[in-house]
């Protein structure tokens, strides 16, 4: 009777401890990762609401605010909508590049008045604040 080669035994070995592994890990990052932000662009009062990080169009009207907010409400990156006339607060979802966004969305508004980027972190650190703010939860609202 033959031996098996060694080669022929670790192979199937070594390709079944490589997929449960990589199961293993997929299931780890999935208990891990933090849940799924609501994404709800309703138009909510930004009165009662603390943004941190967040993305604020100014019209120069309450009419062409209202004019612009379904696309605003439509966007692929908006998460959350404020309206405090005539401007708009919108909150990302996460991963979003709020600089990168407000750039885009300045481009595309371009009767806006202004396209800013709250971002609490970013002036903290540009102010060297000797007692920062609380640090921003990624819902971008404290």
């Amino acid at each position: 009777m033959e031996d098996k080669p060694l080669v022929r035994v670790l192979v199937p070995v070594i390709t079944l401890a490589l997929a449960a592994g990589v199961g293993l890990a997929f299931f780890i990052a999935a208990l891990v990762r933090p849940p799924e932000l609501p994404v709800d662009t309703n138009p909510a009062p930004l009165a009662g609401h603390t943004l941190c990080a967040a993305v604020v169009v100014v019209f120069p009207a309450d009419a062409e605010m209202r004019a612009a907010e379904p696309s605003l409400r439509a966007d692929p990156k908006t998460r959350r909508v404020f309206v405090d006339p005539p401007s708009v607060s919108l909150l990302a979802v996460p991963g979003t590049d709020l600089k990168a966004w407000a750039l885009q969305l300045h481009a595309r508004y371009r009767t806006a008045q202004r396209v800013t980027v709250i971002d609490s972190d970013a002036t903290a650190a540009q102010l060297k604040l000797t007692a920062p703010p609380p640090k921003c939860p990624r819902e971008g609202e404290y």
